[in-house]
This record gives C-alpha cells, structure tokens and sequence, in this order.
C-alpha cells in the first residue's frame, strides 16, 4: 500500500491543472505600446479564462507616459474589449485578473525607476505569493533592449530572491543586421545567462504556424509526400488586415523586409521545409530549422533587381474600410525617394 501511495495517477496526464505555471510577475517594458494592449494583456486574460493561469500572477507596465494604476488598468481593459478573442470581458474574470495588474512610471534610462520597479516585486512577493519568480518582456523599440538589460543587471533583478526564477523574453528584431545581432547577444548575456533567455518570435504562436507540425508530420497522407519530389514549389503570402495605422516612423526606419521577411517569414519557410526534429524540445527543433537556413542559397547584390520587387501600398479599402495610401499616413514621414505603388 505505501508503494501505490507514491505512484503517480496516469489518469493526471494532459490535465489542466498540470499545465498551470507557477505564480510569477510579468514586467512589461513599453507597456503603454500597441503591443501589450492588442496582444499581450487579451492573451494573458484569456489565458485567465481557461484557468490556466495560477493565483498570484501579476503584470507589472513599466513605461515613460504618466499613468496611475487605475488609468494603466482601465487602457488594458479597453484593449481585452476589443481584442479579445473571446470577446469583451467577462467582468468576474477581469475584476480577479486585474487585482495584480500595476504601473510603474520611469524612462529606461532611469536608475530610480528599477528601484521603485524592485520594491513593486518584492512587495507582491509578499502580498500575493509569486515567490519571486519574474519575467521581463521587452515590448519596446529595440534600440531600448540594451539600456534596459543594462538597468536590470545594475539594480540586480537579474537574479530572484526567495529561490525563484528570473527569465528575460527579446522579441524580434533580434539587431538589424548580423554585427548588431552579435553585439546585442553579448549585452544580454553579460547580465543573464543563457538558460534565463527567451529570443522569440510571436507568429510562432499561432495556432496555424503551430498546426504545421501536426499537418507535416503527424499526417499519414502529407507525410510521405512532403518533399521535392512530389512538390514543385511553395509560395508564402502574408495578408494584413490593418495598415500601417500609427506606426509610419517604425515602418520607414525599420521596413517591411525587417518587420516580416528576416524572421517571420524565414520561420514559416524552416517550418515547412525542416526535416522532422528527433524529439520537439527547443533544441532539437532549433537544429533542424538551421540546417534549413544554412541551404539556403543567397540573394546576391547582382540580383536583387531580377529577384525581387519592392513597393509601397496605395490607397484602398479593407474590411469595407477605406485606407490612406502609406505615403499620406499622417503619422508617415516623407519617403526618401519614389517607389512603385501596389494596389
């Protein structure tokens, strides 16, 4: 009897409950962006919905504009109403979720603010029992990435007290080019090791990028047939629904081929060109998609003009909406010269 005591009840296996993760604090920087609003917030409240997200989680904003907790909870609210997946939200549901949501105020770039930021944590620590564990989510321009690795390591928030994890996630665009890829690589792990960082890209997160392992792999028709003998070509097409709306400076400084090409779209052609992965944890998916990356054959300067067509979009309608051409975008500044327009 004390043998089937300690045995583990398979009947457990895919629950919910295994599932849940345990209570942390998620730290937002730019939380007053686009991002955490449409994306971030709604993601973690429909997550609270399918209760699998555990008692003690908090979000903490940290960003420049001057917003109170009240006024920081109240924007998230608005963007869980009209993002949600799941529609407007559910008011017992928010009312819980939003008991751990706060606001810190500061610019990146000042000491202070990780100071008032590390005692925000350790307060919730202790009001809420996340136990230390933290997760910092840079949803910032990336030019800001190495000011704020830097602030957290000189306020040691690198590290978690009470014997709880730290963990750090850097969206895309990981640099804008190799030597900037490398240099930031080298400030984030001067502050945190390895195994505390997350370089993610967040088209990875949907469901149907998801849905091609299953398609590819797990599909005793597809499956044998997915190869170039069978297949002559495969094209990729991505479709917006919104414009550029207020983001005309990011899009002429950064441009479409760095917001879309160099990792969501080079993500999906790994997905669908990668060998299977001997096992589907991080490491081994990450090596197969590699191979793929290593074969493909570069875009030299001398064919750039056969190879490719560069243009800006016009004026139009979407979703029976109208939408201003990108050059009249209020928010646009002036281009730096002509381009041909797509309709």
């Amino acid at each position: 009897m004390a043998e089937l005591a300690v045995l583990e009840n398979p009947l457990r296996t895919g629950l919910r409950l295994s599932r849940t993760p345990e209570p942390c604090t998620m730290v937002i920087f730019g939380a007053t962006g686009d991002l955490t609003s449409r994306k971030l917030v709604p993601a973690l409240y429909n997550l609270t919905r399918e209760r699998r997200i555990p008692a003690g989680f908090n979000v903490v904003g940290f960003a420049r504009r001057d917003w109170s907790d009240d006024f920081f909870r109240q924007e998230m609210l608005s963007g869980v109403n009209q993002f949600s997946r799941s529609g407007p939200a559910e008011q017992a549901i928010w009312a819980s979720f939003a008991e751990g949501i706060s606001y810190v105020q500061a610019s990146f770039d000042q000491p202070q603010g990780y100071q008032l930021l590390r005692d925000r944590l350790d307060a919730l620590d202790r009001q809420r029992g996340s136990g230390g564990n933290r997760v910092f989510y840079l949803a910032t321009p990336p030019e800001s990435y190495p000011m704020i690795i830097e602030q957290l390591g000189a306020a040691d928030l690198n590290h978690s007290p009470h014997g709880g994890w730290t963990r750090i996630i850097i969206e895309k665009p990981f640099g804008h080019d190799l030597a900037s890829a490398q240099a930031l690589n080298r400030s984030v792990l001067d502050v945190f090791e390895e195994s505390q960082v997350y370089r993610i890209d967040h088209y990875l997160g949907k469901e149907t990028v998801q849905n091609i392992f299953v398609f590819r792999f797990a599909n005793g028709m597809f499956e044998p047939l997915w190869n170039r003998n069978f297949i002559d070509h495969v094209q990729i097409t991505v479709a917006e629904s919104i414009g550029v709306q207020d983001r005309g400076g990011y899009y002429d400084h950064s441009g479409a081929m760095r917001d879309m090409i160099q990792n969501h779209l080079m993500q999906l052609l790994a997905l669908t060109a990668m060998e299977p992965p001997v096992s589907y944890d991080a490491d081994s998916v990450r090596d197969e998609k590699v191979k793929v990356l290593r074969a493909i054959r570069p875009i030299v300067p001398e064919d750039v003009a056969s190879c490719t067509a560069r243009g800006q979009y016009g004026a139009g309608s979407v979703g029976g909406k109208a939408e201003r051409a990108y050059a009249r975008r209020k928010a646009s500044p002036p281009t730096r010269r002509p381009r041909r327009t797509w309709r």
